[in-house]
C-alpha cells in the first residue's frame, strides 16, 4: 500500500521498550534508527506525491531501508 508507515516503532512494536533504551544508550543504534526512519519518511512522501523519481532510484531507497531494517532487527533481537 502506498504511503504505508514502516517506521521502526511501527514495524517492531514488541521491541518498543528496547528501542527506546537503545536510543538512549547506543549512539550507533540511534544514528541507524534515525536514518531508517528518515528513509521511511522520504519513501512515504515520494509515494504520496506520485513517486516523482525514477523506478531505479525508488527501488534503491527501498532496498537501503530493508537492509537497515534487517540490521536493526538483528541488534534488537540479539541474533
Amino acid at each position: 500500500m502506498l504511503g504505508e508507515d514502516h517506521s521502526l516503532l511501527h514495524e517492531f512494536p514488541e521491541y518498543h521498550t528496547i528501542i527506546m533504551q537503545r536510543c538512549k544508550s547506543d549512539a550507533a543504534f540511534t544514528k541507524d534508527a534515525k536514518h531508517y526512519d528518515a528513509l521511511d519518511k522520504e519513501i512515504r512522501v515520494l509515494e504520496l506525491n506520485g513517486a516523482p523519481i525514477d523506478d531505479k532510484s525508488m527501488h534503491q531507497l527501498k532496498h537501503n531501508r530493508a537492509e537497515l531494517k534487517d540490521s536493526l532487527y538483528k541488534r534488537l533481537s540479539n541474533k
